[in-house]
């Protein structure tokens, strides 16, 4: 054979070899590929079992969350005004009309002048009372010198609810605008009883009892009295 024979030959081993290179290198990136592909179904898969499974507990949680609501409720309102009677009561009727329609009883409708001493006596006799599990105040919530509800009820309260007072006040922004900061609207709990002010006006007494208090005061009232009930 001679030399240029030789080099042909060598040349094509060389070829040869570098094909074979380039084929082997190419199996090992398709095999990482499907390695890497099996990985992440298998993770993806993992994922959705896992999330899955939080929706599942997730439910468990939610009626454990639930589990001592009370369906039916006995409320007591209070209309806090020196010129209005229970007759002349829009607010009053507004909020008795919601708690009926919403399966609860309406226990009294009391009527107390702006007075600090009438108002407190007031709120805490109902709050005695066996059948009532709501006290809900009207008037007297704003900043005039007989504003005096909330300064009255409050020292009664063992646990304030502040959400309740900031998210009355997110909700009437959208009405009336930046006048909401002379609104004083709160809730507490009181030996198991809800306690909530609200102003005296029928349109927020509307809108605090429908859009925040009976959704909530099922849960509230259950929580509240579930240590004693236990």
């Amino acid at each position: 054979m001679d030399e240029e024979d030789e080099e042909a030959d060598e040349t094509a081993e060389e070829s040869n070899g570098r094909e074979r290179a380039d084929e082997q290198e190419e199996n090992k990136k398709r095999q990482e590929e499907s390695h890497q592909n099996y990985r992440d179904e298998r993770d993806h898969d993992g994922q959705q079992h896992d999330h899955g499974d939080q929706q599942h507990d997730h439910g468990h949680d939610h009626d454990d969350h639930h589990a001592h609501d009370v369906d039916e409720l006995g409320f007591g309102v209070v209309t806090v005004s020196s010129s209005r009677s229970l007759d002349e009561d829009a607010g009053g009727d507004a909020i008795a009309e919601l708690v009926e329609n919403d399966g609860h009883d309406m226990v009294t409708r009391e009527l107390v002048d702006d007075d600090y001493d009438s108002v407190q006596k007031t709120v805490d006799n109902l709050v005695g009372r066996k059948d009532v599990d709501v006290v809900v105040t009207t008037g007297g919530t704003g900043v005039t010198p007989d504003d005096v509800t909330i300064e009255a009820a409050t020292p009664l309260l063992e646990k304030e609810l502040p959400g309740f007072g900031e998210l009355f006040r997110s909700l009437s922004y959208d009405e009336i605008g930046t006048k909401i900061v002379g609104t004083r609207t709160t809730a507490g709990v009181v030996d198991g009883v809800v306690v909530c002010c609200l102003p005296g006006s029928e349109s927020a007494v509307r809108l605090g009892t429908e859009e925040i208090l009976l959704p909530e005061v099922s849960h509230l009232v259950g929580l509240s009295g579930r240590e004693s009930a236990e």
